[in-house]
């Protein structure tokens, strides 16, 4: 258990550490360095704790859990560190003495914005998971010197600007530059045998020295602590005779290309320039953290024969897929191992979590830009794919379709996703749906060859971060109600069912989800001067913007609202906000047209008083995970109404679930688990399924059959393609008209229907509550911790450390 402080005992370290750190005393210290020093007590608290843990791990044998992953989606530490490490109340109360409210504390921390979205925060969920549960976790990243970026709209245009969270962030890191590890890129490769033994040499090369710094995940009310590695890249040494010479910009060049590798997350790759970035970023998380991994493993047992038993390495996505030639490369060209034993090693070693069908996370490289930029891995590949090529004949003799389709190299580039399926003993989807959707599609040759490698473990979210941190209303009730085990065990949500007739409770139940809808929009107010009524339905639909989420979609219902209210001025309707939050990638010029169209439409509605008292769009710049924290307690409606078979899982959907939201949505990814476990008839679900999209593609989808048989469709078509203001969208609407890939004209119809039922539910006051209640009492099932201990028993066979 954890040591716990008295009031007295924490204010005399928080007042001594001010002292020792700043020269100040509480009274007159600035907020800024109260957060800091905050930051310090947690973190070597952390850091004294992870020491113990990871001490008693080697003591006892206990397997190692390597997760790797381009993102880590932290958002700000001081809240969940305090909490996690049960000073949050005794910290709140010494600093109320000194009539400073915590709150505003928290406010001093940037969020580590080194994620994008759900894969990065999926990331750091695990963490947390691993922690709590007592499981060995190390994640491995990079230490981005800018984050994802800074989001600003301009006249409905996203612009992106430098997220500098460093300086603010640099608190929680403790660098290990003399554990750096040297990653070495570009040059020639020569192989030479002497009798039976090979060598390689590697010349020419560029050399990039990756250092360490960690960050520590308390696990909740227990000793287990996790680590996060982050990898900042430098030069290896200063060009000195070129700065003697004058040559200033040849002798800084070198590192600045050399730092470029660490300065930002997601570098855009629709120029040359910005592929091989990605790569390099790539094989230097790889590198490192597989240098590291081994540095490790041989300082304990002297040998690397032992790795697939004590250490389970997990690939998140493809993005760290040359993790896997790389250990190949250590096995072969440092420790002399034969190929066979090596890729053994490899392959009882590594496993592969597919997160998307999507083509992004199926990465493929150019072969020409592969091989100049990593000579010796590429050779090992070409190796493997001759290999793979000689097992997929004895498996599909004469089979050349299918043999070429999963062949590691083919069509000139380097296929990663191949890699991890030909190599990794695991592949897992993040849903049931999911799962099954890659073993029947992308990777079903693969299912045919290897059908005991592929399992399923559904997502599972941080659930004290978005609970017990964030809405403490929702938490006490749920006390005084059902005691609180669940805090240890979501599980024990369950119990809140026995109470769904429960006249007071339901009645409660309304009465704190309206407190923090009226706490969100006075944050709104206060933060962006936007104004909404609480007493409005919130209708949230918040996730990375693209075509697949079908933001669109959304937005073609609202013009339709719209115009419906403009049409019918005396109707009775019930005031909805509608709350979007997302970025667009740099490069994904339709993903920012749908956030202008988003904006525009929510500007014209709020200047229009006919009709802005009841219908209203909000558009939340920047969205984070702090925002995400204040507005999953104040939601109703979650929109996840991607196209059936798209979406793999998501996390967003559980958090809005775990707070009461009702589920507006598709059957795809976990909307189907998430349905199962609050009952069918407690979501409002539309749209086809699985096997009907995939039964129109076949056929022949063609958007304007829908398109032209739905009068209210058509009308908010033309009004988007003519626009309003001097300014249309007849790039959104050509595309709906004529390609519509995610088929929003096919589910439109019954789109509306399904916000129709929502109103008559939502009218109900009774049964609205009986089915927040219900979503509530269901969402124990995806907690990080059971999600993290499905992987543990099936997939890493690791278990807690005793």
């Amino acid at each position: 258990m954890l040591a716990k402080y008295t009031k007295r005992e924490f204010d005399r370290l928080l007042k001594d550490t001010l002292a020792s750190e700043y020269g100040t005393t509480l009274d007159v210290a600035s907020n800024q360095q109260i957060y800091r020093v905050l930051a310090l007590i947690a973190r070597q608290m952390m850091s004294d704790a992870h020491k113990k843990f990871i001490s008693r791990a080697y003591g006892t044998g206990a397997k190692q859990v390597y997760y790797l992953c381009m993102e880590f989606l932290m958002g700000r530490s001081l809240r969940n560190s305090l909490f996690s490490l049960g000073l949050a109340d005794v910290a709140e109360a010494v600093l109320a003495d000194a009539d400073i409210k915590l709150d505003s504390i928290y406010d001093e921390e940037p969020d580590a914005g080194l994620g994008n979205g759900g894969l990065g925060r999926l990331a750091a969920c695990y963490l947390d998971g691993m922690a709590t549960t007592g499981i060995a976790g190390t994640g491995y990243s990079i230490l981005y010197e800018y984050g994802i970026f800074k989001q600003k709209i301009v006249d409905g245009w996203q612009q992106e600007k430098a997220d500098n969270w460093l300086p603010g962030g640099q608190v929680w890191l403790k660098s290990h530059p003399d554990q750096s590890i040297e990653v070495k890129f570009d040059g020639e490769v020569e192989e030479s045998w002497q009798g039976s033994f090979h060598h390689v040499t590697h010349k020419n090369y560029n050399s990039v020295i990756a250092v360490p710094s960690d960050m520590y995940v308390q696990g909740y009310d227990g000793p287990g602590v996790a680590k996060l590695r982050l990898w900042q890249a430098k030069a290896p040494d200063f060009d000195m005779k070129s700065f003697n010479a004058g040559e200033y910009g040849n002798a800084i060049r070198q590192n600045a290309s050399a730092e470029l590798i660490s300065k930002i997350l997601y570098p855009n790759d629709n120029h040359m320039e910005g592929k091989i970035l990605r790569l390099r970023q790539q094989y230097f998380l790889s590198a490192a953290s597989i240098g590291d991994i081994c540095q490790n493993h041989l300082a304990q047992f002297g040998s690397l024969d032992t790795l697939p038993e004590k250490a389970a390495i997990q690939l998140n996505d493809t993005h760290p897929t040359l993790a896997i030639p790389e250990l190949m490369r250590i096995l072969l060209d440092e420790c002399g191992y034969g190929w066979d034993k090596a890729f053994d090693i490899c392959r009882r070693t590594f496993a592969y979590t597919n997160h998307t069908v999507m083509s992004e996370a199926l990465e493929k490289w150019n072969i020409d830009i592969f091989r100049t930029t990593l000579p010796r891995i590429y050779s090992i590949v070409q190796e493997l794919d001759r290999r793979c090529r000689a097992d997929f004949e004895k498996a599909f003799p004469g089979d050349e379709g299918k043999i070429n389709y999963m062949a590691i190299l083919g069509d000139g580039q380097v296929r990663m996703a191949n890699i991890c399926c030909y190599v990794c003993h695991s592949i897992n989807g993040v849903s049931k749906l999911h799962s099954e959707i890659i073993k029947e599609s992308v990777f079903h040759d693969y299912y045919l060859y290897k059908p005991q490698a592929f399992k399923n473990v559904t997502n599972g979210i941080a659930y004290r971060r978005w609970l017990l941190a964030g809405n403490p209303a929702l938490t006490k009730l749920l006390c005084d109600v059902i005691g609180p085990e669940f805090k240890h065990d979501a599980q024990k949500l369950s119990r809140l069912n026995a109470y769904k007739n429960d006249k007071k409770v339901l009645e409660a139940l309304d009465k704190v989800k309206q407190a923090n809808k009226e706490e969100f929009a006075a944050h709104l107010k206060k933060v962006t001067g936007q104004v909404i009524d609480p007493s409005s339905i919130f209708d949230c639909q918040v996730k990375r913007m693209h075509e697949y989420k079908r933001q669109h979609l959304n937005a073609l219902n609202i013009a339709a609202q719209y115009l419906y209210l403009k049409a019918n001025p005396n109707a009775e309707v019930t005031p909805k906000t509608y709350i979007f939050g997302a970025k667009a990638a740099p490069g994904y010029y339709m993903a920012k047209q749908m956030i202008r169209l988003i904006c525009k439409l929510g500007a014209l509605i709020d200047a229009d008083p006919a009709v802005r008292d009841v219908l209203r769009v909000v558009y939340l710049e920047d969205y984070n995970v702090t925002t995400s924290e204040r507005l999953m307690p104040a939601s109703e409606v979650s929109e996840q109404i991607s196209l059936a078979g798209t979406e793999a899982s998501g996390t967003g959907n559980m958090k809005f679930m775990l707070n009461g939201a009702i589920t507006l949505g598709t059957l795809d990814g976990a909307n189907v688990e998430i349905a199962n476990a609050a009952g069918m008839d407690n979501e409002v679900i539309f749209g086809m399924h699985a096997d009907e999209v995939e039964a129109l593609k076949t056929m022949g989808y063609h958007p304007s059959m829908f398109a032209n048989r739905d009068e209210v469709a058509l009308e908010a078509l033309n009004f988007l393609e003519k626009g309003w203001n001097g300014e249309d969208f007849h790039e959104i609407v050509n595309n709906l008209r004529n390609v519509d890939t995610y088929m929003v004209l096919a589910d439109f119809a019954d789109y509306r229907r399904a916000h129709t039922d929502l109103l008559k539910l939502y009218a109900d006051r009774t049964r609205w509550n009986q089915m927040s209640l219900a979503n509530i009492a269901g969402s124990g099932v995806f907690s990080a911790d059971r999600a993290v201990t499905e992987y543990a028993n099936n997939i890493w066979g690791a278990g807690p450390v005793k």
